[in-house]
């Protein structure tokens, strides 16, 4: 029989300071999990099907089990402190034996979830959507979405996957991988050009005005080239999208410093004076370390660099004047252009 002393001796354990905290809950885990791959509450509350102030309540609950700060605060949403990668590893560990528990032994699984990446309008458009589609035949729940931006690597890259930036990147606690290179040459169209002439020289080319990117908002200095080598030219049509500066040169609004491969397709596009201005710049890829474990991630990553190096090699057995290329060896990246 339970005596009353028992039950004072069982209350006193329970108030002791010393006695060790509760082991977490894997349900904390896993929600914490899902705050580290979207870096914000409320988007992992969506996913999960809580409302904000379970998800904010439970991680509460889970630093207290494990006595330290999971998350800090950053200027876009959440990140994990050291503690919480620890944690995270083992909630990868708790989906990765409750996902067993579905389909059939031996049977593959599909890749399911929301994958979110951010990449430049011609690499989303040419590299990235083809990609994408290519891995969803085989996983039809897999969804991945796409912010077209033109900026450097985010150093706090809360809510993101995978960003594909110009230049190589300075990031920390990210892994960054090199894609490929591609070359911005000059191009106007034949109509422009019937109109106001065909410069043959570099003093020739800067007295025609310039579709590129509003100089007062680019973000990536590697980009600047235009500005670097014919500073005297004056804008023309000038926007944060490349598009826009394909178009705009098509219809005569000026010389346009556009990538070889979205600007070579069109046949009324003429490239001048290659021998001048052609300007190698690095496609790169920017993914959080506990994002790469996620296997959704890790096959659009993987999905990412197989069709830049397929691109490559279509546009190098499809270009009828192909834009002489840099020496490259096996090992390297391959050369959009």
């Amino acid at each position: 029989m339970t005596t009353c002393a028992h039950f004072v001796c069982i209350l006193a354990d329970m108030l002791d300071p010393m006695s060790p905290p509760p082991p977490p809950h894997p349900d904390d885990l896993l929600i914490l999990l899902a705050v580290s791959r979207t870096g914000r509450f409320t988007t992992a509350a969506d996913s999960l099907g809580l409302n904000h102030t379970t998800v904010s309540r439970r991680i509460g609950a889970l630093e207290k089990s494990l006595a330290g700060r999971v998350l800090s605060r950053t200027i876009g949403g959440w990140e994990l402190t050291d503690l919480g990668r620890r944690a995270v590893r083992a909630a990868e560990d708790v989906e990765s034996a409750v996902s067993l528990l579905g389909g059939s032994p031996g049977e593959a699984r599909q890749l399911t979830g929301v994958v979110r990446m951010s990449a430049t309008d011609g690499f989303s458009a040419y590299i990235a959507a083809p990609a994408i589609a290519a891995l969803q035949r085989d996983n039809p729940t897999l969804s991945v979405e796409i912010v077209t931006v033109t900026r450097r690597a985010m150093q706090h890259r809360s809510g993101l996957d995978i960003e594909i930036v110009v230049g190589e990147p300075q990031v920390h606690r990210a892994e960054a991988i090199k894609l490929g290179d591609y070359v911005l040459g000059m191009y106007a169209s034949r109509d422009y050009l019937a109109e106001h002439g065909t410069p043959t020289t570099v003093d020739e080319l800067i007295a025609h005005p310039l579709v590129y990117f509003v100089d007062s908002m680019l973000q990536v200095d590697d980009l600047d080239a235009p500005r670097r080598l014919v500073p005297t030219m004056r804008d023309s049509i000038s926007s944060t999208n490349v598009f826009v500066h394909v178009e705009a040169a098509r219809v005569g609004a000026g010389i346009g410093f556009l990538p070889c491969f979205m600007a070579d397709p069109h046949p009324d596009l003429v490239r001048l004076l290659p021998g001048d201005f052609a300007e190698m710049l690095p496609y790169w890829m920017v993914l959080r370390s506990e994002s790469l474990r996620q296997p959704a991630v890790a096959a659009v990553a993987d999905a990412l660099r197989a069709q830049t190096r397929a691109f490559q090699t279509e546009l190098m057995g499809t270009a009828a004047e192909p834009t002489p290329q840099i020496d490259q060896r096996a090992d390297q990246p391959p050369s959009i252009v």
